[in-house]
């Protein structure tokens, strides 16, 4: 009984990476995908607000817990159905909860085996755990403002080094903020083209609700690069 206590958080998980790619719902994780139902959407997202947001958030969450390719269209989907502000923070949501189902199914059921190989095998984990023990809000909350390693691994050497839930999640959740609403902001602006009947092309960054968002990518990914620059400096790679 206490070692299948132990594994459950893992074999659930598992499954749910099963049930998702058996289902084909990958398919529909583009903006083709969306056009092609955003009638469909657009309406239930008017009659029935509270359930859509639900259900993208839980659709976040699952998509986040088991490492599925198409974060960012369904970023870019968050503020295309909802606008900039309910969107990204539906993201901000749903991303933080699946964050959390993956620490825990680590912690609980790979914790000790993953941290003695990391620490016998060295690299980029053991250099994210090492961050983590040493202060884990701030160097997390770090590494989710400036994605320096994926955001995957993250959750699993938070894990490893034991970090405190509580501090997990805050750091988690306030990090991803900025990448997240610029991002939503994106997809809110193409949502307004195709709203009003336009075809989104290369004229279209100049539409300040493309534009801004852009322009804040493009700062986030300046600070990154400078971050980066002067960690070498120090002989840090992370």
């Amino acid at each position: 009984m206490g070692l299948l206590k132990r594994f459950l958080p893992l074999l659930l998980l598992a499954a749910l990476v099963v049930a998702v790619f058996a289902s084909g719902v990958t398919r529909y994780l583009s903006f083709e995908a969306l056009r092609t139902h955003e009638a469909a959407l657009r309406a239930f997202v008017g009659e029935h607000l509270i359930l859509a947001l639900l259900s993208f958030m839980a659709v976040y969450a699952v998509a986040t817990a088991i490492s599925l390719p198409g974060g960012l269209i369904l970023t870019l989907t968050g503020g295309y159905l909802f606008g900039p502000w309910i969107g990204g923070g539906a993201t901000v949501v749903g991303a933080t909860i699946g964050a959390v189902l993956v620490f825990y199914a680590v912690r609980t059921s790979l914790g000790e085996v993953l941290r003695r190989r990391a620490e016998a095998s060295g690299g980029t984990l053991k250099a994210v755990i090492d961050g983590v023990q040493a202060g884990a809000f701030g160097y997390i909350l770090t590494l989710r403002l400036v994605p320096l390693a994926p955001f995957w691994l993250v959750n699993i050497a938070a894990a490893l080094a034991h970090a405190p839930l509580r501090a997990y999640a805050l750091a988690t959740f306030l990090g991803i903020m900025p990448a997240t609403f610029i991002y939503s902001g994106i997809g809110a602006g193409i949502g307004d083209l195709i709203a009003r009947g336009e075809t989104p092309n290369a004229g279209a960054i100049f539409e300040p609700r493309v534009l801004l968002p852009l322009i804040g990518l493009g700062l986030l990914s300046l600070g990154t690069t400078l971050y980066q620059r002067r960690r070498a400096r120090t002989g840090k790679a992370l």
